[in-house]
């Protein structure tokens, strides 16, 4: 059976936008603070005169290498730390946005799209308080999805500050007991594994590069096939759902899709297909694929 192939970009929410993009920078909304990022991908022209920019902006990130920067403020009273919020017609949640050395602000507004997927999924199962694991978890976002729909919900990311962060947002979310694990996710994998244990939901966001707490090296065309065939392991027989999501330019849905087929020959309802944000401009920007399938026990 041949996959569904969309592109999914977010539609309501309100505390984001995507504004413009071009000439390798993105203008984005957070809240009420408006942001220049730089963004690899937008390779073409800004569709927005400079002068539209410049006006725009209250902080521009500043790259003094490929990996590392200064946000730049007009006016100082700007604060370096915010939230915002985040609604569907299932969960409500909130972030801790602050301004990195590394350009990030605390979320990738682009996985909204997966997080809807998530809420409703975990509404859909049959089993109460289902059990999804997120992998290369970040901040938390599906988590915190995860865990307000209902789910008992387990939160694996190498880095410490970036869990501790995480907590911050379940917190001013109001909810509890996530389940925190600072480790190399392929290492937890294998361990839940031999634990014998099952998941209804798993979400992978991995990136392209990365370090576990240990030391261990992630790349991800080299780790991500034993990563899918043991992670699909884990999952429930009776009813589940995995997202894969991948941000790197060289990956096509088309990879994703064979990987996730290889790894689980027996999966039904796959779509496959690309992540972008739709500018107020009327400029797309991709990034990302991404393959998501589900099993509901009707």
């Amino acid at each position: 059976m041949q996959p569904n192939i969309q592109a999914l970009t977010p539609t309501h929410w309100k505390d984001y936008e995507l504004i413009d993009c071009g000439d390798f920078e993105k203008l984005e909304r957070f809240g009420d603070v408006i942001l220049i990022r730089p963004e690899p991908q937008a390779v073409w022209s800004k569709l927005l005169p400079e002068t539209e920019w410049q006006k725009l902006h209250h902080i521009k990130f500043k790259g003094r290498s490929a990996t590392s920067g200064e946000w730049v403020k007009k006016n100082p009273k700007t604060p370096d730390r915010w939230h915002i919020e985040y609604k569907n017609e299932d969960v409500k949640i909130k972030f801790r946005l602050a301004l990195t050395s590394f350009k990030h602000v605390g979320i990738f507004p682009e996985q909204s799209v997966n997080w809807d997927f998530i809420s409703s999924s975990i509404k859909k199962f049959k089993t109460p308080n289902p059990r999804v694991l997120n992998l290369f978890a970040y901040t938390g976002g599906a988590s915190l999805i995860a865990k307000a729909a209902g789910a008992d919900t387990t939160h694996v990311d190498s880095i410490k500050q970036v869990v501790s962060w995480a907590n911050e947002n379940q917190e001013i979310s109001e909810l509890k007991d996530i389940r925190w694990v600072v480790e190399d996710a392929l290492k937890f994998v294998q361990r839940e594994l031999k634990r014998g244990k099952t998941y209804h939901g798993i979400i992978l966001d991995p990136p392209a590069y990365g370090h576990g707490p240990k030391g261990e090296k992630w790349k991800l065309e080299d780790l991500i096939k034993e990563m899918m065939r043991d992670v699909v392991q884990l999952l429930d027989p009776q009813e589940h759902f995995l997202i894969l999501n991948t941000y790197s330019l060289g990956f096509s849905s088309i990879i994703v899709e064979n990987l996730i087929r290889g790894a689980y020959p027996q999966v039904q309802n796959l779509n496959i297909g690309e992540l972008y944000l739709k500018g107020r401009s009327g400029i797309n920007l991709p990034l990302g694929v991404f393959g998501k399938f589900s099993l509901f026990n009707c």
